[in-house]
């Protein structure tokens, strides 16, 4: 019993959060190196990732008055505004950035990434919600803790990707038009497809 809870939240944290590679590696690109990028953006995962499991299990509690469905997907404007930030940020420095300046990377924060990482799981607590209530309190324990296990395991592989040879130096190259445009791009994602504004 244990080991198939384990197996089915896995499988679950899999498909809710294969997305955030993308994104983690553009700040692993945004804050090559920087020393510190990779404890700030564990620890902001870490951050996000908390604020969503503690939105689903008190949703699943009963709390529902104090997250209401309709609100989840406004997190899309949390993005979009950082997104439309580092655009601003970066035709702002285009002219007077060269190559020396690029080489050291940019700072991450550590709340930019909880953030970005909260409104992007916005949706993880719609899926999450009916799971913990089906499953009891019990196994809703275990899932947090595998869970939270597998956050450090994500970040781990976005660093990976992020380092490999080749994407290495595109994402370097181009992370500063590819940052916002994902920023942007997931804000309008999470708005669109959860009806915000009566879209």
């Amino acid at each position: 019993m244990m080991l198939t809870s384990a197996a089915q939240a896995i499988g679950l944290f899999i498909a809710t959060n294969i997305d955030d590679i993308i994104v983690l590696s553009l700040f692993f690109a945004r804050g090559a190196g920087r020393p510190g990028t990779t404890s700030r953006i564990l620890a902001g995962q870490y951050l996000g990732f908390a604020g969503i499991l503690a939105a689903a299990v008190l949703v699943s509690l009963g709390a529902g008055a104090f997250l209401p469905e309709a609100a989840i997907p406004y997190f899309g404007l949390i993005p979009l505004v950082l997104g439309l930030w580092a655009a601003w940020q970066a035709w702002r420095d285009d002219d007077d950035d060269d190559d020396d300046a690029k080489v050291a990377g940019k700072a991450v924060a550590v709340w930019t990434v909880a953030a970005v990482t909260f409104a992007n799981g916005g949706d993880n607590i719609g899926v999450y919600v009916p799971v913990f209530l089906n499953v009891g309190p019990a196994a809703t324990a275990a899932y947090c803790v595998v869970f939270l296990v597998l956050v450090a395991a994500l970040v781990v592989a976005a660093r990976f990707v992020a380092t490999r040879p080749g994407i290495d130096e595109v994402l370097e190259r181009w992370e500063h038009i590819l940052f916002p445009v994902v920023l942007i791009g997931l804000g309008l994602v999470i708005l669109y497809s959860g009806g915000a504004f009566g879209l």
